[in-house]
């Protein structure tokens, strides 16, 4: 049986979101039909296991009486997949994942949209990201690295959440951290183990079997508060550095001018999965993320807090004006 929607109305946050949600008529019954997760990217990625995970939870929890069907669109890191799901304005049957990529490929003109030309649904959860050192570096914590002097570490590209976390330690402990680029996350890896670099900040389904393994200490966590998969790893804000929290965000979003009512829908059903305990099985224990569900307007200005750190790194690296 089709679901009908509640018509309550709902008051748009400032900017962004305003612009995302204008009022278009009405949805009679929704959804209708089966709906599309464009996913950005290739089989097997982040931005893949996040959307395809989505996905078997709501169908394993009947929370919407139609299928999800994910389709892969990858290409121009990212703009290919993205520029489908804008072009289908007001279209309510067309959902897709923030990435990085998300946020740095229309910064950097790679891109012929940009996260104005979507509408927030609701962020699912965090990634944070951890802050080690090899175990047998001297360094125990924040104040041990402010004494450093100048240290590297390794990034995946130029433009990363690495790169950008790194600027923001450098910044706050008044040292100089130099990120050196690399091809990918096994090489980045690869150089913090072999003493190449001084410092890295890892995902923690990455970090935790290297912590595990006894080559990497934690030293720093970037969300807001610890993390259950880390309890002994103190935030930057507990060492004195409140300003130092980003994480990667988990969540999704439509083409502008969907219907309300649509916003509304996902919000609920979002919340369903980022609150379930299949979600908690399938994705927050085996990736160590940090569950975090934000309605749309939430979704909205982290949005927008995410792309303003990202063009400030780009304008400092000469990479953007």
């Amino acid at each position: 049986m089709k679901r009908t929607i509640l018509n309550r109305s709902r008051v748009a946050g400032a900017g962004l979101l305003a612009t995302f949600a204008l009022a278009l008529p009405a949805l009679a019954e929704y959804p209708e039909k089966n709906i599309t997760m464009i996913i950005p990217f290739g089989a097997g990625g982040g931005s893949d296991t996040l959307a395809r995970t989505i996905a078997t939870v709501i169908g394993e929890k009947e929370l919407i009486p139609v299928s999800i069907l994910p389709e892969n669109r990858p290409g121009a890191s990212g703009a290919v997949g993205y520029t489908t799901i804008a072009e289908q304005k007001g279209n309510p049957y067309t959902l897709g994942t923030v990435s990085v990529s998300f946020f740095t490929t229309p910064l950097l003109g790679g891109s012929p949209v940009s996260y104005r030309d979507f509408t927030p649904l609701a962020s699912i959860a965090q990634s944070p990201y951890l802050l080690v050192v090899p175990t047998s570096a001297d360094i125990q914590s924040l104040e041990d690295l402010a004494g450093a002097g100048r240290l590297t570490t390794g990034t995946v590209g130029v433009v990363s959440d690495a790169a950008l976390l790194s600027r923001m330690t450098a910044d706050a402990l008044g040292v100089q951290i130099d990120a050196v680029p690399f091809d990918g996350e096994g090489e980045v890896l690869a150089a913090l183990l072999g003493g190449h670099v001084n410092i890295g900040y890892l995902n923690p389904s990455e970090a935790m079997s290297q912590m595990q393994a006894g080559t990497l200490r934690a030293i720093a966590i970037s969300s807001a508060e610890r993390s259950e998969a880390f309890p002994d790893v103190p935030t930057f804000a507990e060492q004195g550095h409140p300003e130092i929290v980003h994480t990667q965000l988990r969540g999704l979003v439509m083409p502008a001018d969907v219907p309300p009512e649509a916003v509304a829908y996902w919000e609920g059903v979002l919340e369903q999965v980022a609150t379930s305990e299949e979600w908690k099985t399938q994705y927050i224990d085996r990736f160590h993320d940090i569950p975090d569900y934000a309605d749309a307007e939430g979704l909205a200005k982290s949005i927008e807090t995410t792309n303003a750190r990202y063009e400030a790194l780009m304008k400092e690296l000469g990479l953007i004006n």
